[in-house]
């Protein structure tokens, strides 16, 4: 039979697969864990201790995403990069000392000591030597400067990621409270629409309801239902971006702890003197105008001449030794001063100023272009948060009220005064008002967050 079924050709791969899925069966058997989880699995309550959830407050919160978080990472260790050429271009201000040693050989006729080269000095040279250079030139300076620059603007884009990952933070952590907030609020509303449909069913069985009234208590139901497992997911998958910076595992249970109270809004003045010192963005604008600053410096620095000195200090001599025959001094020192004037490089250096004045020309619009930035960004972003907060009371009060009306709704009901629609509406009209609430409560964050991001003092 299994002749007729399979090819001779097909035999031997088959026979190997099932040998191979059978042995791997056999080996993670072997090598699982006495829980029956892989080691490929991460354990999601053993990533705390005691299974417990780790309470995450803001502030962890973004200290942990500090650690984590790739474009963060990469700003951080720019700006450190750039740190080291500042040390590496003043360096270059100061001389260079190396320590060179030569041994020479060259071919001699028989009988004589002079070498067939005469570039060289003797059959045998040894040269043991301090070598110490030194080239000042504007052009040195010029690089310092340029290093100092770009350092600085690092240094700036970096506060732009630290910032940018506060705010990103930020709205991820409220906007898990607010889904896990709204979750609650799905579950009571799908309780309370249980109870709804019961005291339909009751009062039609006491033949004081229509049957209608139990089917649109039923509808109603349905639909908490439903809203009730998305705001389940929703709540997952918050949880799940805002676990994806704070643990290896973004699985790991975690409960967040938000500070009690709605945080203050600085007054408008105090705003527009923080964002015209510490804004990030204006700062590295700033430091690239240098940069460009800099590059012009260095390519006019062309036409200015260099001044180079040299001091060496050791032995030059046909013995590897201090003292030569016949007692001479073999050891001793030498200076030279070399000065290159630039005369003509085809408009080369001309061409190259003018570059840096173009890009320079670029920098100072890019420069502008973000102070005006500034200025619209920064009304715009005080004037959302000014908005959400003075809408907080509102929602508040419009929670409170859509409560009371739910409730004296279903007590009319119950007295036969009201009809079901109304029950429903009401019941509707809660929950949008809660969920109304829960999200504006994270625009009013979030606009905290952004106005973070221009001022950094919030």
């Amino acid at each position: 039979m299994w002749n007729r079924v399979w090819p001779d050709q097909w035999r031997r791969p088959v026979g190997f697969l099932r040998g191979a899925m059978i042995s791997l069966s056999l080996l993670s058997a072997a090598i699982a864990p006495a829980g029956g989880q892989m080691p490929g699995e991460a354990s999601v309550t053993g990533s705390s201790s005691g299974g417990k959830p780790i309470a995450i407050t803001l502030e962890e919160a973004i200290k942990r995403a500090e650690s984590s978080e790739p474009a963060y990472a990469g700003s951080s260790a720019e700006s450190r990069a750039a740190g080291m050429d500042r040390l590496i271009a003043r360096g270059g201000l100061l001389p260079s000392v190396v320590y060179h040693n030569q041994a020479v050989y060259t071919q001699s006729d028989r009988g004589q000591a002079v070498p067939r080269f005469i570039a060289n000095n003797g059959a045998r040279e040894y040269s043991s030597q301090a070598v110490v250079n030194e080239t000042l030139g504007l052009g040195s300076l010029a690089g310092v400067r340029r290093a100092d620059a770009a350092a600085a603007r690092a240094g700036a884009e970096l506060e732009i990621a630290r910032r940018g990952l506060v705010a990103a933070v930020t709205g991820l952590f409220y906007g898990s409270l607010a889904a896990d907030n709204k979750l609650i609020v799905a579950e009571r509303a799908h309780q309370e629409a249980a109870d709804f449909t019961g005291l339909t069913s009751k009062r039609e069985q006491a033949r004081e309801a229509a049957h209608a009234d139990v089917v649109k208590a039923q509808l109603a139901e349905q639909q908490r239902e439903r809203d009730l497992a998305d705001a389940k997911v929703t709540a997952e998958k918050a949880r799940l971006e805002l676990g994806l910076l704070l643990f290896p595992d973004p699985r790991t249970p975690y409960a967040l702890a938000a500070a009690e109270g709605t945080p203050e809004l600085p007054l408008r003045a105090e705003i527009d003197q923080a964002a015209a010192k510490n804004n990030p963005e204006l700062k590295s604008a700033l430091a690239s105008l240098n940069v460009t600053n800099a590059d012009v410096l260095a390519a006019r620095a062309a036409y200015l001449p260099d001044l180079g000195l040299n001091v060496t200090y050791g032995i030059d001599a046909p013995q590897f030794a201090v003292n030569g025959p016949d007692h001479v001094r073999n050891l001793g020192y030498s200076a030279s001063v070399t000065v290159d004037i630039p005369v003509w490089d085809w408009l080369s250096t001309q061409h190259k100023v003018n570059q840096s004045e173009i890009r320079r020309d670029a920098a100072r619009v890019a420069l502008t272009a973000t102070q005006r930035r500034l200025v619209a960004q920064l009304d715009e972003a005080y004037s959302e948060a000014a908005t959400a907060r003075d809408q907080l009371s509102s929602l508040d009060a419009s929670v409170a009220t859509a409560a009371e009306s739910l409730r004296l709704t279903k007590l009319r009901y119950s007295e036969g005064e009201a009809s079901v629609l109304e029950v429903v509406d009401a019941q509707t009209a809660f929950v949008g008002a809660e969920n109304a609430r829960e999200d504006g409560r994270v625009r009013y964050q979030t606009a905290r967050a952004d106005l973070q991001t221009i001022t950094g003092t919030m």
